[in-house]
């Protein structure tokens, strides 16, 4: 009868802690939950003279905001002061020749370096352009920084230094017009690709995330566009947890839109959130939907608040020098920014 116990026993230490331990990988939130409307705290931003498309992003560079405008005729990169966001220049011929950029993806700051990288997925290849050069001179000729792959190339990277960076790298299926995104260890020089975390989440077929990470907090994160999901990791690719949503389910429909664009800002990480359809109907017909709230994480990924910006998001950056973030809407207002003093 003791015996009988003592297995009983362990079959319970075993049932108990083994649970414990899954659990705490992973986490829920509900993104309705703490919510703080902040529209009458977006502040405007001026692009004049520069008339800057619909299909456009910003970044921040050392004391410059750099915005990639992917559908001008012409010049594709405008640089403003980000204090003042006082027009600096113009760079970047749209086309197919030498000097040229033929299909402008993003852009990569090396705050360090002083000077940021252009993928160009027409030419596969990534653009290098020292700041305080481009400043001085509009027709600066840039030099290739690498050369990318084809069948493999990087959406988005977080660079380290030439032999290391981390990427969010889109792995095309040679046999269907697809793609699956990995995030990866990327060697600029050489080429070398170590691919980190188990691929994205099992039962999710087709996979469509954003990504970034921070060497400083030893994490990157990845938010799910069209299930109510956020993966943390450790910055080896270890999974630490996964941050279900009120919503979740591995639907692959795309029917719906969760997450977009996050990013490490400081001690928290900020995700771009809408919480519903993808595509709605109007009067005029069809119409993308966009994201209007970010929601505030702590690096455990601890859901905190809501903060409910009220316009329609394209994209942001975070400029820690002035703790704010800045926004593109696909909105009257263009641009704008959010003074994050309150909570970050």
């Amino acid at each position: 009868m003791k015996y009988l116990n003592l297995i009983q026993y362990f079959c319970f230490a075993l049932l108990f802690f083994g649970c414990g331990k899954e659990n705490d990988k992973k986490k829920k939130l509900d993104a309705q939950e703490h919510v703080i409307n902040v529209k009458d705290k977006i502040v405007e931003i001026s692009t004049d003279p520069i008339d800057i498309s619909r299909i456009s992003a910003p970044y921040i560079l050392n004391e410059y905001l750099i915005i990639g405008d992917h559908f001008s005729p012409d010049k594709l990169i405008h640089i403003f002061n980000k204090n003042t966001f006082e027009y600096m220049t113009s760079i970047g011929d749209k086309g197919q020749g030498p000097c040229e950029i033929a299909n402008m993806g993003r852009i990569v700051s090396n705050e360090k370096d002083r000077r940021f990288y252009v993928i160009d997925i027409g030419k596969q290849k990534i653009l290098d352009y020292p700041i305080d050069s481009v400043v001085m001179d509009s027709f600066y000729i840039p030099k290739e920084k690498a050369a990318i792959k084809k069948q493999e190339f990087p959406y988005t990277f977080q660079y380290v230094n030439d032999t290391l960076s981390f990427a969010l790298l889109m792995r095309m299926n040679p046999n269907k017009s697809d793609y699956k995104p990995i995030v990866s260890k990327w060697n600029m020089q050489t080429g070398e690709i170590v691919y980190l975390g188990d691929g994205g989440y099992p039962t999710i077929k087709s996979k469509r995330v954003s990504f970034d990470a921070s060497v400083e907090h030893g994490i990157y994160v990845e938010t799910y566009w069209h299930n109510e999901l956020m993966r943390l990791y450790t910055i080896d690719g270890n999974l630490k947890y996964n941050i279900y949503g009120k919503n979740w389910n591995d639907d692959d429909s795309h029917r719906d839109l969760y997450f977009n664009q996050v990013a490490i800002c400081k001690d928290k990480i900020v995700a771009c959130y809408l919480g519903g359809l993808n595509i709605v109907k109007t009067e005029q017909g069809l119409k993308g939907n966009y994201p209007t709230q970010l929601l505030f994480f702590n690096l455990e990924g601890d859901y905190l608040f809501n903060l409910m910006v009220g316009y329609p998001i394209t994209t942001f950056c975070y400029d820690e020098g002035n703790n704010r973030i800045v926004f593109e809407f696909n909105d009257e207002i263009q641009f704008g920014y959010l003074d994050m003093d309150e909570f970050i």
